[in-house]
């Protein structure tokens, strides 16, 4: 982390960052059930895109695994906030598994759209990007004919008449200007197109975008604590960048090194909806050991939802 100064750096947090409720959900259903299970709990594919949510879940005695084929007979299985496509759904069912779903209810609201759309004989447009979990899962939870679309130029290019009945829902943490891109490309090209707009795009990943483009604004340079494997962290990084603000995303302190400071006057911080606050306060605390830093946090929105665990676990 060369060049800093003696003097210092103004350094602003966007708000909201870090946990959204999807998340919080998520971490508290694997959490409740390994207080409760006394054999092993096995999670299907990351809870949600974090390396330290995994690693300190895995310490209290998660098994993460990326196929049911890995889960023992018997044995206490939840899914991921992803979720699953019916295929895995019928498979846990067939063995007998005990299923927790901590499916967000965001995605799953996706999913039931999806199917309302296809049963009223619709083709449905997924626009997400081709092999994140998600939009795994939500292929294959609709029954007929389903085109994905990540970019303008694959929704201009797609083989179909222009008088095709439509549909499109959205993968929940894209972009939402490149969202809107596509869909504006899909209602050029075809007459009879419905869809939710950008609603499918979960209120946290809004907020967060929408707060990292206020955070452009005031800093010269911008940090994202988040995942390499997180959609909404790297889509936050991007929509720094395309603001024309040098950006990072940064997994840790440990990835401070490389990172020069020395020309930033006023360093904006943010974090993804699946980053945990204690590694925003490892890395803030990194880079007070370096240069003394003012800090401060742009107003913004407080967000209050939350939402109710499955049945089987309890409410909040």
């Amino acid at each position: 982390m060369a060049g800093t100064r003696e003097n210092g750096l103004d350094l602003v947090l966007a708000q909201p960052r870090g946990f959204c409720a999807g998340v919080v959900r998520a971490v508290d259903i694997v959490e409740r059930v390994l207080a409760r299970r006394d054999g092993p709990v096995y999670v299907r594919h990351e809870i949600v895109h974090n390396g330290r949510v995994v690693a300190d879940l895995k310490a209290k005695g998660a098994r993460f695994v990326d196929s049911l084929d890995a889960v023992p007979d018997g044995a206490t299985t939840i899914f991921s906030a992803h979720g699953v496509s019916r295929a895995v759904e019928a498979e846990a069912a067939r063995r007998g598994l005990p299923v927790i779903d901590a499916t967000c209810p965001l995605v799953a609201k996706v999913h039931a759209q999806g199917r309302r759309y296809a049963a009223q004989g619709r083709t449905v447009i997924l626009v997400g990007h081709a092999g994140h979990a998600e939009v795994e899962g939500t292929l294959g939870q609709i029954d007929g004919e389903v085109h994905l679309v990540g970019s303008v130029a694959e929704a201009e290019s797609l083989d179909l008449s222009a008088d095709t009945p439509l549909a499109y829902i959205t993968q929940t943490t894209l972009s939402v200007d490149d969202t809107r891109a596509i869909i504006a490309a899909l209602s050029r090209r075809f007459r009879d197109l419905v869809g939710p707009e950008t609603r499918d795009i979960c209120y946290a990943t809004q907020n967060r975008q929408a707060a990292v483009r206020a955070l452009a604004e005031v800093a010269d340079l911008i940090l994202v604590v988040g995942a390499r494997n997180s959609s909404n962290c790297n889509r936050l990084r991007e929509i720094a960048a395309e603001a024309g603000r040098p950006s990072h995303l940064v997994e840790g302190a440990e990835d401070l090194a490389g990172i020069d400071l020395g020309a930033a006057r006023t360093l904006g911080l943010t974090a993804g909806a699946s980053t945990p606050e204690v590694v925003i306060a490892e890395v803030i605390a990194a880079l007070q050991r370096r240069t003394p830093l003012r800090i401060s946090t742009l107003p913004g929105i407080i967000e209050s939802a939350s939402f109710p665990l499955p049945s089987s676990l309890g409410h909040t």
